[in-house]
Formats: structure tokens, sequence, C-alpha cells
């Protein structure tokens, strides 16, 4: 399901009692309201506000379902505490069942909502700001593709190029968590041959592209490769992207390659 669709799913959720809880949380390690682990006491102050209200209420029923929802937010945190990123977004509920949870790239302004739906505002907007992309970092050997949303990598693709065939493929034994290392980049070096077809092949990938687009549900695409390489690639698109940056990024981690899309 895409991001989008999810977001109107989580407004259209009602509980008709207060047992949803929305939690935005910012654990940016790059932020120095975070140092030395700052979003764990943040996470620990925000529920307890809460729980302190209800206990002050004398709900039993909603605070039965606040402390269960609770310790499900609390034990997906401590499980993922090491692969947090910048943010974490959690909507979940006991009656009706829900849970979502997105740890995402972007900035996140910590939050903590209990009330009788998802709190979305917030998500809302930073799904406008920064919303499902592909990043496209076209080379002579291949062509990287990464699928993203809110500066999360949700697939790393590459399709290489093969001489002898002609034809373009995607690789499937791809390490996605690791470098890809790439033949060489420069006009000079390339047969005549292959330089001739460039253009036919960049303009098949950029099908594909378009396709990718179509499927995963891009609102932009970037392109990032060496001047004359992304210029060549850019010109096979039937959009304009919506950037385009001069960098040799093909053998770089997914984090550096998207936020220098994000700080374009």
């Amino acid at each position: 399901m895409g991001l989008s669709k999810e977001i109107q799913d989580l407004k259209d959720h009602r509980s008709g009692d207060r047992n949803v809880l929305s939690v935005y949380l910012n654990t940016n390690p790059g932020d120095p309201d975070q140092l030395n682990g700052a979003w764990k006491i943040h996470l620990k102050n925000g529920l307890k506000e809460i729980d302190k209200s209800l206990n002050a209420s004398e709900k039993d029923t909603e605070l039965k379902y606040f402390k269960e929802t609770k310790k499900k937010v609390m034990d997906e945190i401590e499980q993922n505490k090491d692969d947090l990123h910048k943010g974490a977004v959690i909507f979940a509920s006991e009656n009706p069942p829900l849970w979502s949870v997105h740890y995402v790239q972007v900035p996140v302004k910590s939050g903590f909502h209990w009330e009788d739906r998802p709190v979305v505002e917030q998500f809302e907007y930073m799904y406008k700001a920064y919303p499902e992309a592909g990043i496209i970092l076209p080379s002579f050997g291949e062509v990287r593709v990464l699928d993203t949303s809110m500066g999360f990598v949700k697939e790393d693709m590459v399709y290489i190029f093969d001489p002898k065939l002609e034809f373009w493929g995607q690789d499937k034994d791809m390490d996605p968590t690791g470098p890809h290392k790439i033949g060489g980049s420069k006009v000079d070096f390339i047969e005549s041959r292959l330089k001739e077809n460039l253009h036919r092949f960049y303009k098949g990938m950029a099908a594909n592209v378009k396709k990718l687009k179509k499927e995963r549900g891009w609102k932009e695409v970037h392109v990032i490769g060496e001047t004359e390489l992304a210029i060549a690639f850019a010109e096979t698109l039937s959009e304009k992207p919506n950037s385009c940056i001069y960098k040799n990024l093909n053998n770089s981690k997914p984090h550096i390659i998207i936020n220098q899309v994000l700080e374009k």
C-alpha cells in the first residue's frame, strides 16, 4: 500500500472512544537536543503525561487500553533503538486494532497524542514535503535506482548493461546495503560502439523509470551523476526531473545519496 493511501486510511480511522496513541519522536543524532540519547527521556516523559492524565480521570477502561498500547510502542522502539534514523512515527490502538510504524530520515517534532483517531497532521505535512521519490544514478556500466519515501530507502535496484547482449537487466544479486563497484565512467575509455549506443540504452532505461514511477507512486524523480551522464539521461526522460545533481555518487551508500537530494 502506498503511503498516500495509508495516510488516507489513518485519517478515516475512528475508534469511537479515546484509545488511539500517536507518537512523533525526534531521534536525530545530529540534533543538539538529542545528545546522549535524550529522545529516551522525551519518550518516557511524553507517555508519562498521558498516563498521569488518565489516572486522574479514573477512566479504568481507557487507562487499560493506554497501558497495553504504550507497552507495545515502547517494545517496538526498544527493539529498533539502534536503527532509528532521524525520527519515528507510530500510530497504535488496541480496539479497533491499528498498528502503523514509520522510521524516517526527515525532521520530526516530538509529540504524543491520545485521541479517538490518529493525529496525522504532522505526518501528512512530512509526506507532502518528502513524498515517494525515485533517485536515478546513471553511469556507463549501470543505472542505479533508489525507491524512497520520507528519506527512507524502500528498495535499492541496479540495472546493468551487458555489452555482449546489448540490453539492460536488473542485477538480482546486488547487496542493497553495500557500496557498488562500477566500471570506468569516462567517455574516453568507452568503446566508440557503446558510446554511440549510449542514448539508445538510456532511452530504454528511461521507459523503465516511467513504469517504476507509475507502479511505485513516485511524486518526484531526481537524477544524480557525472555532469555529461546526468544530462544525457535526464534528456531521455519523458518528463523533466525534479532535480539534476552533478556528482558521481554511484558507489555511495543510500543515506549519503538521499542527503544530497534532501539538501538540494
